[in-house]
């Protein structure tokens, strides 16, 4: 029979979901919607503007350098000031980085801009995967966590579409279809990043819109998880910085990654190119197949994965079957096939992310979980910058268009193997914090 406390706990699990998850995936579709439309807007962004081939790889990439750089530093920032305020920061900034796009006129401008929304972009995620950890407790993670990452296929899912038809649109305002797209799609998330600031709650002690029983009943729940966290992992951030469990999670999330942008920048056209037209509304519907296919697979993997309490391994099944698809994607000249192909890979690694995010979430809490999340999602996002690089390069060192998306699926099967090595493992004396942390104290850095 459940307690009045195990009853509390589940009722405020479900209220937090209903309140807080859409919110949230609402802000990841913004946020991945301005980060991908560049794909959408590959052909007529060079052409109005000259852009090489290489010049676009590099440009679309280096995004996620200053990414990078400033990854650890925002998390750490969110972590002093709290998501209310500082992911309110992260879009309003990014919304008017992203729309300035449409004033690109050559390479350097491009640059300068994609490195900007870089900047201004970090801390986003690793943000979120730590507002989720201080809202949800270790038992169901995974679907949460999985829940949110609907915001993946559903920007584009509804992105492809709706960027196909901003391409579409004629020029409104004396702008190009592409300065348009970017606007529009730039503003859009600045709107949100200011409702942001009034709509979230930091943690569930502060949540006016829970009952005392079930501010306290998760409360509990979360600190009692924190305290094994602090007792048993890295307990700074700089301890969390330089443990090797944190850096082998980088190492494998960058080869998500590397699937993961492998796919997004390249998508759009690869169909346009199967289907012999240019990249509109046709091709953005088209597009949207595999997203969908992604949400089903999520919603499902997820769960059982849950229910079994293996992700580990779920997770290398799913990078393993992302890496198959895109591989097969670059086999075949049948749109139906291609699409299918798509379909497997973004099952694949829509799903595995979720279910990476519990194996780090599971023993880092505090500022190590601030510091040590930011920096693998800061090196792990590098694979956005090195899978069209590398795509180019494999294509034109083997002189085969299919070259590029078969390196890209050989680093799945290569990250699949890497998380099939993963442990838990314990670790050393020098590392590990033999006092327990008082629970309302946060340790510093």
């Amino acid at each position: 029979m459940m307690t009045t406390a195990g009853a509390a706990l589940d009722s405020a699990i479900a209220k937090a979901r209903t309140r807080l998850l859409p919110f949230l995936i609402l802000m990841y579709v913004l946020a991945f919607v301005d980060r991908a439309n560049v794909g959408f807007a590959k052909n007529v962004l060079q052409a109005d503007t000259g852009l090489s081939d290489a010049a676009f790889a590099f440009g679309a990439g280096i995004f996620f350098i200053g990414y990078a750089v400033f990854e650890v530093p925002s998390n750490l920032l969110m972590y002093r000031f709290g998501a209310r305020v500082w992911m309110s920061r992260i879009m309003v900034t990014w919304g008017i980085v992203s729309a300035c796009t449409a004033l690109v006129h050559d390479a350097t401008s491009f640059y300068i801009l994609r490195t900007l929304l870089g900047i201004a972009e970090a801390g986003f995620f690793p943000g979120i995967i730590l507002f989720l950890s201080n809202w949800f407790p270790a038992k169901i993670r995974s679907q949460t966590m999985g829940m949110f990452y609907f915001g993946f296929p559903l920007a584009l899912l509804l992105g492809s579409p709706v960027s196909g038809l901003l391409l579409d649109s004629g020029n409104p305002f004396g702008l190009l279809p592409w300065q348009w797209l970017f606007v529009v799609e730039g503003l859009a998330a600045s709107v949100v990043g200011v409702v942001a600031y009034f709509y979230l709650t930091d943690r569930p002690a502060k949540a006016a819109w829970l009952d005392a029983s079930q501010r306290d009943a998760l409360d509990r729940a979360l600190r009692e998880e924190d305290e094994h966290k602090l007792a048993h992992g890295p307990a700074s951030v700089l301890a969390a910085l330089r443990d090797s469990r944190v850096l082998f999670c980088a190492l494998i999330y960058f080869a998500v990654q590397m699937s993961v942008y492998g796919v997004v920048f390249y998508l759009p056209t690869r169909i346009a190119g199967l289907t012999g037209g240019h990249v509109g509304t046709k091709v953005g519907l088209l597009s949207a197949i595999p997203w969908i296919a992604a949400i089903v697979g999520t919603f499902c993997v997820t769960r059982m994965a849950d229910r079994q309490g293996n992700h580990r391994s779920w997770a290398a099944a799913m990078l393993a079957l992302a890496a198959l698809g895109i591989g097969a994607s670059a086999l075949t000249s049948s749109v139906v096939l291609a699409l299918t192909a798509f379909c497997v890979a973004a099952i694949g690694f829509v799903s595995v992310q979720p279910l990476f995010w519990t194996l780090p979430t599971g023993y880092l809490g505090g500022a190590a979980a601030a510091g040590g999340i930011a920096l693998i999602n800061s090196i792990g996002n590098l694979g956005g910058f090195v899978a069209p690089n590398l795509k180019g390069l494999a294509e034109h060192w083997a002189d085969s268009p299919q070259a590029g998306m078969l390196s890209l699926s050989a680093v799945g099967l290569i990250g699949a193997a890497l998380l099939l090595t993963f442990r838990h493992a314990p670790r050393s004396s020098a590392s590990v914090s033999h006092h327990s942390v008082p629970l309302g104290e946060r340790p510093g850095p």
